[in-house]
């Protein structure tokens, strides 16, 4: 994946999700990783980073 289709992805699932979506995307990795479909796991690991980015530093 490029990282504009990263991004976008992350985007989409944020709103579809919101607070929820970066667990919905560890989840999807876990699943392909189980499957060992391990390119699509990867693609889903950079999508939850990319969802913890946008996130921006927790705040105390």
């Amino acid at each position: 994946m490029l990282i504009t289709e990263i991004q976008s992805s992350a985007r989409m699932l944020m709103e579809a999700h919101g607070t929820k979506a970066i667990a919905e995307a560890a989840q999807k990795a876990v699943a392909c990783e189980e499957k060992g479909e391990l390119d699509k796991a990867r693609d889903w690991r950079k999508i939850e980073a990319a969802l913890k980015q946008m996130q921006g530093p927790h705040q105390s």
